[in-house]
C-alpha cells in the first residue's frame, strides 16, 4: 500500500472516530455518562433505524455465484451499523455506518484489505439507502462511487455499487450483490 493510501486510510478512520466521539458527547452531554437512558441513545430515534434492514448474517451472491459472506451488526449503543465482509477470493473489508445528526445524512466509512478506503454520504429515500462519495482516481481524476441498498421481499437485500469517472455522466457496475440471510444451525 502506498504511503498516500496509508495516510488517506488513517485520516478517514481518524475523521470517522472523531465524528463518532463528538456525536456521543452531543447525545449524552458527556462521553462518560453512565445513566441507563444514555446506554442506547439512538435506539428510539427513527432516523437511526432506517438501515436496520441490513443487519444480520448473510451469504452474498453476485451473478448467481457465491461472492462472500457478511456479518452486519448493531454496535455502540445501537448508533453504529458495523459491517464485516469476507469475499469469496479472500479479500476482507469493514465499514462503519451511522446517521450523522449534525449533517442529517447517513455516513459510511469503508476500508478493506486491498488498501481501498471510501467515504460515502446519503439518505434513505424511495425505499432504499443511497450513499455517494468521491475519491481521487489513479491518474489524477476523480472517481464517484454510488452504493444503493434495497430491501427485498423475504428479508433479502440487494446492494448495487456503481462508479463513474466522468462526473456521473456514465456509470459502471462494480458490484451487484444479493444478500440472503444465513439459516440458523439446527439444534441437535
Amino acid at each position: 500500500m502506498s504511503d498516500l493510501m496509508k495516510r488517506l486510510c488513517s485520516a478517514s478512520l481518524i475523521t470517522f472516530c472523531f465524528t463518532i466521539n463528538i456525536f456521543a458527547q452531543n447525545q449524552t452531554g458527556s462521553s462518560q455518562s453512565s445513566s441507563p437512558a444514555s446506554a442506547k441513545p439512538c435506539g428510539a430515534k427513527p432516523e437511526y433505524r432506517q438501515f436496520d434492514f441490513w443487519i444480520g448474517e448473510w451469504d452474498v451472491q453476485a451473478g448467481g455465484n457465491h461472492a462472500g459472506t457478511n456479518s452486519v451488526q448493531l454496535i455502540l449503543g445501537d448508533c453504529v451499523i458495523f459491517e464485516n465482509w469476507t469475499g469469496a477470493r479472500g479479500m476482507t473489508g469493514k465499514s462503519f455506518n451511522i446517521y450523522n445528526a449534525a449533517t442529517g445524512k447517513w455516513q459510511q466509512t469503508w476500508v478493506d484489505s486491498s488498501g481501498n478506503a471510501l467515504e460515502l454520504y446519503g439518505e434513505f429515500k424511495d425505499g432504499a439507502m443511497r450513499l455517494i462519495g468521491e475519491k481521487p482516481g489513479p491518474s489524477g481524476g476523480k472517481i464517484i462511487n454510488k452504493l444503493t441498498f434495497i430491501p427485498l421481499e423475504g428479508g433479502r437485500v440487494r446492494q448495487l455499487w456503481e462508479s463513474s469517472r466522468d462526473d456521473g455522466k456514465t456509470w459502471n457496475t462494480v458490484f451487484d450483490g444479493l444478500y440472503i440471510k444465513k439459516k440458523a444451525p439446527e439444534a441437535k
